[in-house]
């Protein structure tokens, strides 16, 4: 068994590893470009939903007020017109500071989590195709296999899904080398 304590470099820089490469991968490369396509009519779209002042948080359109009202013919007459959608309304905000410091204690919690199942199950001196094994297991874990949820109960694009699990991928790897290439001895 290897204590978390003892994994607190490979935790810290393996998560810096990822912040560097994830925004290298989102800002450097074309991946992700095509991701959110504009809206049609984006304008007019913008200006027909600011009077509503809809608050930040995410939405679900038509939504039935029980579930009960799921099968009455009004709420299926409004799902069989359309258009059905899911959004997520953001503060009015550019900022990226706040996403970043998110994204960086997210690294570091999935580094925690990973340490704590490879510390567990492996001791000090590991070799390093074990450490590799267990941590990457768990960072794939944490990086990607949630976000499937979303393209299964809410219709989100699976090429989006698969792009992010793809990134999820190599975050995984990526953590796994610096906890195998840093572990204790």
């Amino acid at each position: 068994m290897t204590g978390v304590l003892a994994l607190w470099l490979p935790i810290l820089l393996s998560a810096v590893i990822v912040f560097v490469v994830s925004s290298v991968i989102h800002m450097l490369s074309p991946w992700h470009k095509g991701d959110y396509p504009q809206m049609p009519n984006e304008d007019r779209v913008l200006a027909a939903l600011r009077p509503f002042a809809i608050p930040p948080g995410d939405y679900m359109i038509p939504r039935p007020a029980t579930r009960a009202a799921m099968s009455s013919p009004e709420f299926l007459e409004k799902v069989k017109q359309g258009p059905v959608v899911v959004m997520t309304v953001m503060k009015g905000s550019t900022a990226m500071a706040p996403r970043f410091i998110g994204w960086f204690v997210y690294a570091v919690v999935v580094g925690i989590f990973a340490a704590c199942v490879a510390g567990s199950a492996l001791p000090p001196g590991s070799p390093y195709l074990h450490v590799f094994h267990f941590v990457a297991l768990v960072a794939f874990v944490g990086y990607s296999l949630a976000l499937w949820q979303l393209s299964i109960w809410y219709g989100r694009s699976w090429m989006i899904t698969f792009k992010a699990t793809v990134d999820g991928l190599i975050y995984a790897l990526l953590t796994a080398g610096t906890f195998g290439w840093l572990w204790p001895h």
